[in-house]
């Protein structure tokens, strides 16, 4: 939901903007009720305009325990800018709005007329984040590829309970219910949404609820409403891994250097044995020396987060050789530079209240015999046992049901994306009437911060409309095509 930040959260990882630029001036009064200050944020060099709201951590009990929502804007380069701001919906879920500073930054051409708005969803961020010890990221070995969730799960509720927090109010429906108490104290009379992965859920639920507040919708990375995120990421993932290997074996280098990556990793699953061993890599961060009980439930868990990105994915022939000849340091260093920024920017506890209210309770004996048949068998029985323990809110019957709508809607996807395939774009798309589906083939998970992506982005939202799609753009993404495999050492081949 491209760099893993933006999509749906695996097991092997555990978690906004600037005052009015120089010469710009306050858009339009509309009976806005929220105060912005001066603020600074992570990866954006410019200052900041940021507030919170109050809401109630459960609307059931308006008079209980409150939460904060907080938000930045980025400014639009105009004294008069329109009325409706582009609103950009993290992944995850448990991704936090801070994650998407980067793309906001490249959408200069939204932001010539219109402000882009950043907000945390409850639980992230700085909106009352799930924060505890017991998910903290740190930089080791052992936490960064976690393939026993369950304690700390249990260590975490701990904390959370102690502070009076009630986990089962942070779902999807309650961060709709946030979105528009956001957008009631700043007066818009609508929106456009931009939604990333798990974000494409939450526009398409909002849309369900607020129609008549949504100009236009963005879908990167889409998760249909029905998608049980608890299983089918698991499945696609190793769908995409077979897709690579497969891919290896029609490069004539990558071939003859690897003439069967699937055989090369049953390999190395028969040298560490069910148990597994202790080897011994260098940490590519410190430099220091450190030993890793390795199992081969860690190098899938390892080699899934390398599939969002195909830059990455394209390292597994070389990744995958090494390991077989016992040098596990360069696929354990992959995972760090991807699992570890994702454990920054993701809060494991939302990720946890999203999914066992809204997917795990979906997961049927067949889908369970499903997972079984996965290399990650192992590992997505023991996330699924996480919800055995996490307290379950509740969602709205129809939430899982497709949105029939005329919203202009712009869909777009990966062709190599492992968790939300065009495939999953074009379900949502069926029961959409006013809707146009791009594909970036040699693209991953999450394609509109890159290339034209936010040229594209800009034209769409402009007009709410297709006709003036750069042409350009699209067929650059409609022809993009895989990155060249690395079958050894020495660099990527035909």
């Amino acid at each position: 939901m491209g760099r893993p930040r933006s999509c749906f959260r695996n097991v092997s990882v555990a978690v906004a903007l600037a005052g009015a630029l120089a010469g710009c001036g306050a858009p339009p009064e509309r009976a806005r009720t929220v105060a912005l200050e001066p603020c600074r944020l992570p990866r954006l060099a410019t200052a900041a305009q940021c507030g919170t709201i109050e809401v109630p951590e459960d609307r059931d009990r308006p008079d209980g325990r409150t939460i904060r929502i907080a938000f930045a804007v980025l400014r639009a380069n105009t004294l008069s800018p329109e009325p409706d701001p582009l609103v950009l919906l993290p992944g995850g879920p448990g991704q936090s709005a801070g994650a998407l500073v980067p793309f906001a930054t490249r959408l200069v051409e939204v932001r010539r007329t219109r402000d882009v708005l950043l907000v945390d969803p409850r639980g992230t961020g700085r909106s009352s984040p799930l924060d505890c010890q017991a998910l903290a990221p740190e930089d080791t070995p052992d936490d960064v590829i976690d393939i026993d969730p369950v304690p700390k799960a249990k260590a975490c509720l701990e904390e959370l309970a102690a502070r009076g927090v009630d986990v089962s109010q942070y779902t999807t429906a309650a961060w709709v219910a946030d979105l528009e108490a956001v957008r009631a104290a700043f007066g818009y009379p609508r929106w456009n949404l931009w939604g990333g992965s798990y974000g494409t859920r939450v526009a398409l639920e909002y849309a369900r609820r607020h129609p008549d507040r949504v100009r236009s919708m963005v879908l990167d990375g889409v998760a249909p409403p029905a998608l049980k995120v608890s299983l089918g990421v698991w499945l696609t993932r190793e769908q995409a891994i077979d897709a690579l290997f497969a891919a290896c074996g029609a490069s004539p280098a990558c071939a003859a250097a690897q003439p069967d990556l699937g055989a090369t990793l049953a390999r190395i699953r028969a040298d560490l044995g069910a148990s597994g061993r202790d080897v011994t890599v260098v940490h590519p961060r410190t430099g220091e020396a450190e030993t890793l009980r390795l199992t081969f439930d860690i190098v899938v868990a390892s080699l899934h987060p390398l599939t969002y990105v195909p830059e990455l994915a394209a390292l597994v022939p070389a990744l995958l050789d090494r390991a077989a000849e016992g040098d596990h340091a360069p696929l354990f260093a992959a995972a760090l530079l991807v699992g570890g920024d994702v454990a920054e920017q993701m809060s494991g506890a939302l990720h946890y209240s999203v999914t066992c209210a809204e997917d795990v309770p979906r997961v049927d004996e067949s889908d369970r015999r499903r997972l079984a048949a996965t290399r990650a068998a192992a590992l997505a029985s023991k996330l699924l046992a996480v919800c055995e323990i996490w307290p379950r809110g509740r969602q709205p019957a129809d939430a899982t049901a497709p949105l029939v709508s005329g919203i202009p809607t712009l869909l777009i996807s990966g062709g190599l994306d492992p968790v939300t395939p065009p495939a999953y774009a074009e379900d949502v798309a069926r029961t959409l009437s006013n809707h146009r589906h791009v594909v970036g083939a040699g693209y991953g998970h999450i394609v509109s911060p890159h290339g034209c992506g936010p040229r594209l982005v800009a034209a769409f939202v402009d007009r709410a409309g297709f006709d003036t799609l750069p042409a350009s753009c699209v067929e650059h993404f409609a022809s993009s095509k895989r990155p060249p495999l690395w079958p050894g050492r020495l660099g990527a081949a035909p």
